[in-house]
C-alpha cells in the first residue's frame, strides 16, 4: 500500500502543482497584461490630454469667431448709421440749396417782371402824345380820340367848323338862337346844347360841356350820326 498513491493524495498533490501553475501563469499573465495595458493607457492618456487643449482651441476660435461677427455687426451698424446720418445732412443741405436758388429766382422773376413793366409804361408814354393847351392841341387830342371810337372826321372839317360856330372860344355860348329861347343855349367849340352833347357823349372823355376835347368829340358823333361826317357840314347843323 505505501507504494502506490491514493487517489486521494494524488488529487491534493496535482491541486497544489495546478495552483503554483496557475499562480505563475496568472503572474505572468497579469505582467504581460500590465504591459500590454500600460502602452494602451498611456495612449489613452495621451488621448485624453491632448483632446482638451483641441477642445478648447475650438471653443476659443468659435469665441473668436462670434467676437468677429459681433464686431462685424458693429461696424456695420456704425456704418449704415454713418450714411444715415450723411444722407439726411446731404438732403437738408440739397433741400436748403434749393429754396435759396428759387429764392433767389423768385426775386430775379418779380424784378425782371417789375423791369419789364417800367420799360412798358415808358415806353407807352413815348408814344402817348403831348397836346398842346391850345385850339390845334385839341383838335389833335379829338382826331386821336375819334379814330379808336371809329368816329369819322379830318382836321380840317373839325377846325373850319369850330371857326364859324364859335371862333375858337371853348367858352362861347349863344343867348339869342332857337335853342337860347328853349332854354337849352348852345355852347362850346362846335356850339353843342346840351341834349345833344348828353346823347352823343364819347366815353373817355370830359362830361363837362365845356371841356374843349369833349365838345369836339361829341358834335363829331352827332354829325356823324346825322351827316356822315363833320366834313360834311358847311353851316349851322
Amino acid at each position: 500500500m505505501s507504494q502506490h498513491t491514493t487517489p486521494g493524495h494524488s488529487r491534493s498533490e496535482l491541486t497544489k502543482t495546478q495552483k503554483f501553475s496557475i499562480a505563475g501563469v496568472a503572474t505572468l499573465g497579469a505582467a504581460a497584461l500590465a504591459f500590454s495595458l500600460v502602452p494602451g493607457s498611456a495612449d489613452a492618456g495621451t488621448s485624453d490630454v491632448s483632446a482638451a487643449p483641441v477642445a478648447f482651441t475650438q471653443n476659443a476660435d468659435a469665441q473668436q469667431s462670434v467676437h468677429a461677427g459681433v464686431a462685424k455687426q458693429q461696424t456695420n451698424a456704425d456704418k449704415q448709421a454713418k450714411d444715415a446720418a450723411a444722407a439726411k445732412a446731404k438732403a437738408e443741405a440739397d433741400a436748403a440749396a434749393k429754396k435759396r436758388a428759387d429764392e433767389q429766382a423768385a426775386a430775379k422773376k418779380k424784378a425782371e417782371d417789375e423791369r419789364k413793366a417800367k420799360e412798358a409804361a415808358s415806353r407807352a408814354a413815348a408814344r402817348k402824345p403831348v397836346y398842346a393847351n391850345n385850339l390845334d392841341g385839341w383838335i389833335r387830342q379829338s382826331l386821336d380820340i375819334m379814330k379808336a371810337k371809329g368816329i369819322p372826321g379830318s382836321y380840317e372839317g373839325l377846325h373850319r367848323n369850330i371857326i364859324r360856330e364859335s371862333a375858337g372860344d371853348p367858352n362861347a355860348k349863344n343867348g339869342w338862337d332857337i335853342n337860347a329861347i328853349n332854354g337849352t343855349p348852345s355852347v362850346g367849340l362846335l356850339q353843342v346844347i346840351q341834349p345833344t352833347f348828353d346823347a352823343y357823349h364819347v366815353e373817355g372823355t370830359s362830361t363837362n360841356i365845356y371841356d374843349p376835347v369833349a365838345n369836339i368829340t361829341a358834335a363829331a358823333n352827332y354829325a356823324a350820326d346825322r351827316y356822315g361826317s363833320m366834313d360834311n357840314v358847311n353851316s349851322a347843323y
